[in-house]
């Protein structure tokens, strides 16, 4: 009879087995870091809440909905064959979620949970705030002063070179020159839409004499669709430098002796302090609350005071060398975990389909990837003249083809090359601010 037991035990033994097997594999499939029953549990119960509007309309809420969202579409980003070169994880957290709020495939409880976190909480000027002081207090002194100074010709030389591919490109193609520079050209580098397009519309509407609510749905799709080309161009920029490593400083800007420049001085290798990141966050927001500060008294733009504060702070060694540790552990943190997630809030506030649907068709596409691959490329070319790192260069001028702070933060991320925010603000700010004068001087004069 005992042998008989044996046999009859071995299949639910085998079976069990299967079982075990199966669910050890299942636990080692993730999305993004975390195991993929995990995922889809508080998945499930962030969807249930909003379903049943038992989600928090505030801060937790509406990190539970970009951080759901954007681990996933950050995954699945760097996965797919073709797309993961060419910034994939930022392409799909900016338009898988705009993509749902045009359909109305996302409920008003995210939504409100969402925008209470983008808008009232400003979390995207938080998210700057860490990485533009924590990357400038990491860095080496003498490279972020050279990386400023040599920046601002590329970043000339590519903004003309821009202007003219679009204008004679449209022409190509039948547009109005005028129509081309002041509706396509100038909404693309003129610094996003806060700091470029509404005061553009506002401008364009005093001069002219029509509402300027007109001039804003003009000008939205050209600046979203050259922010897009300017992540591709990004992502295939990260591309060359894999190729070519010798073309890239891998987030550094200024090709220097001895060392990468950038973790110099306070290298993400010593141990991580928890109280010396809180004491980085406050560093942070005191900052950018300097810099809203400031401009109050001399009318520069706040995020541009912040990074000149910055830079003086690390010049003047007037930093403790624990707290630019803090800071720069603080800045590795969020660039690395809530990049993606911000992504998404992006996609669902700031790029309305509807506006790009309306206006774009395939020529339209054609003149605003000639500007942006016109910035990108003269700012790779010159860069190799001004002893920087071509494909570093390249990025960093491409930004100013970005949506502001959002697109600086895209294109970087598309990129992996978050060190740089600061040099991509100033670009954005700066390039940003004199192309939105020079664009109102030149509408008075030719209307």
């Amino acid at each position: 009879m005992e042998p008989v037991k044996k046999m009859q035990t071995l299949p639910y033994i085998e079976e069990n087995l299967e079982n075990q097997s199966f669910l050890s594999k299942l636990k080692v499939l993730k999305v993004g870091v975390i195991p993929l029953p995990l995922y889809v549990v508080l998945a499930l119960i962030i969807y249930g809440a909003s379903v049943y509007n038992q989600l928090p309309p505030d801060m937790i809420g509406g990190f539970a909905v970009i951080m759901v969202m954007g681990i996933l579409l950050g995954d699945i980003g760097m996965k797919i064959p073709i797309l993961k070169d060419i910034g994939g994880p930022a392409i799909l957290a900016l338009l898988v979620p705009s993509i749902l709020v045009f359909f109305q495939l996302m409920n008003s409880a995210s939504l409100e949970a969402v925008t209470t976190l983008m808008k009232t909480s400003n979390f995207l000027y938080l998210y700057i705030s860490c990485l533009v002081a924590g990357s400038i207090l990491g860095m080496n002194r003498k490279v972020l002063l050279q990386g400023f100074t040599r920046m601002f010709i590329p970043l000339i030389l590519g903004t003309l070179a821009s202007v003219v591919a679009g204008v004679l490109v449209g022409l190509l193609f039948g547009y109005d020159m005028k129509h081309t520079f002041f509706y396509i050209v100038v909404p693309i580098i003129g610094g996003g839409i806060g700091e470029g397009i509404l005061p553009l519309s506002l401008a364009y509407s005093q001069i002219l004499g029509t509402p300027a609510e007109t001039f804003v749905s003009q000008m939205i799709p050209a600046a979203v669709i050259g922010n897009i080309v300017a992540i591709i161009c990004a992502g295939l920029m990260k591309r060359l430098g894999e190729k070519k490593p010798e073309l890239t400083g891998n987030g550094v800007l200024v090709k220097a002796k001895g060392g990468d420049g950038i973790t110099q001085e306070t290298s993400i290798n010593k141990p991580i302090d928890f109280s010396l990141m809180g004491a980085g966050l406050l560093i942070a927001c005191s900052f950018f609350i300097f810099g809203s500060l400031a401009h109050k008294f001399l009318g520069i733009p706040g995020p541009v005071l912040m990074i000149v504060a910055a830079t003086l702070v690390k010049c003047l060694k007037v930093m403790p060398a624990k707290m630019e540790q803090g800071a720069y552990h603080l800045y590795k943190f969020v660039s690395t975990s809530l990049t993606w997630p911000l992504m998404v809030g992006l996609g669902i506030l700031y790029i309305p389909l509807e506006d790009v649907v309306k206006i774009v068709t395939p020529a339209y596409v054609v003149v605003c990837s000639a500007v942006v691959v016109a910035m990108v490329g003269t700012g790779y070319v010159v860069g190799k003249f001004m002893n920087l790192y071509p494909v570093d260069s390249a990025i960093v001028t491409g930004c100013h083809s970005g949506l502001g702070g959002t697109g600086d933060v895209a294109i970087l991320s598309a990129s992996n090359r978050m060190s740089l925010m600061p040099f991509a603000q100033v670009a954005t700010r700066l390039g940003g601010a004199g192309t939105v004068i020079l664009a109102t001087l030149l509408m008075k004069l030719l209307s």
